[in-house]
């Protein structure tokens, strides 16, 4: 049996810089808190409590100290909470993601209708859709796109992890929707570097081994794009392999979400190698 891992796999930029951002915020002399849970892991945010990094859903929960803007991004109006509660900010927001929320406001800025092609309920889409400003619409599927009405100016941002693939099908159809359109693709590089070894890694081995939080968007991305040429098992520790997994199985394939710490990678890597014994 042999195990591969995929050529790009795990922490990306913006969440390592966050997880620093936080772990430099720890200070035991005042309260510290995320905005939501600082990645989508649940294993690294216990690390991160560990560390007296706790979490708050609103600011209003916090009344003194220092707050953590998740890698996610908030709202403007979040930021006018946190100055007019006299709270210390660490801002921990992906330049990536940072990017799409000004892109999408200076579309809507300039007139046009803004599409954000996404996921409704991630909090990254969230953000971005509250620089866009109300009138904004998000999509994320080519049904979607296909009901909505014909706009004079349209402008298209993206969820920094969507799936490249879906993101130029639905495009192609928003094409057709207005006469003026402006499409900044806001897909992160290694959201596409991730997703593209994800799909080679598939179509060489038996069997893909997905780590990640089952709440993370980009792991269950990944998950869904190896499916589609073999077998997939998404995990977010070790703990979780079985035994049958295995059975008659030659080459098993390795990757993981842009929140998954590598510890928890090398333990399902390390007892992979394992079961080549049997």
């Amino acid at each position: 049996m042999e195990v591969i891992l995929a050529d790009d796999y795990g922490f990306c930029y913006g969440v390592k810089r966050a997880i620093k951002i936080a772990k430099d915020s720890a200070d035991l002399s005042k309260k510290v808190c995320s905005l939501g849970p600082i990645i989508h892991n649940p294993q690294m945010v216990k690390s991160l409590a560990d560390k007296g990094i706790g979490v708050v859903e609103e600011v209003e929960d916090m009344n003194c100290g220092k707050i953590i803007i998740r890698s996610h991004g908030v709202g403007p109006s979040v930021y006018e909470k946190i100055q007019a509660r006299g709270l210390e900010l660490a801002d921990a927001t992906c330049p990536h993601v940072k990017k799409a929320q000004m892109s999408a406001k200076k579309l809507a800025d300039e007139g046009y209708k803004v599409i954000i092609i996404g996921e409704k309920e991630h909090p990254e889409v969230i953000s971005i859709k509250k620089w866009a400003g109300e009138n904004a619409l998000v999509l994320c599927t080519e049904e979607e796109a296909s009901n909505i009405s014909f706009v004079p100016r349209l402008g298209i941002v993206a969820q920094t992890t969507f799936s490249a693939d879906k993101f130029n099908k639905i495009v192609s159809i928003l094409l057709n929707k207005s006469y003026d359109i402006r499409i900044l693709r806001t897909i992160c590089t290694a959201t596409n570097k991730r997703q593209s070894a994800a799909i080679k890694l598939a179509k060489e081995v038996d069997m893909v081994i997905v780590i990640g939080g089952r709440n993370s968007a980009n792991t269950t991305r990944l998950a869904q794009i190896c499916a589609e040429h073999c077998v997939v098992h998404h995990i977010e520790t070790v703990d979780e392999l079985q035994d049958d997994w295995f059975n008659n199985i030659k080459k098993i394939g390795i990757t993981a979400g842009a929140s998954t710490p590598d510890w928890i990678i090398k333990e399902v890597y390390e007892k992979c190698k394992t079961w080549q014994a049997y």
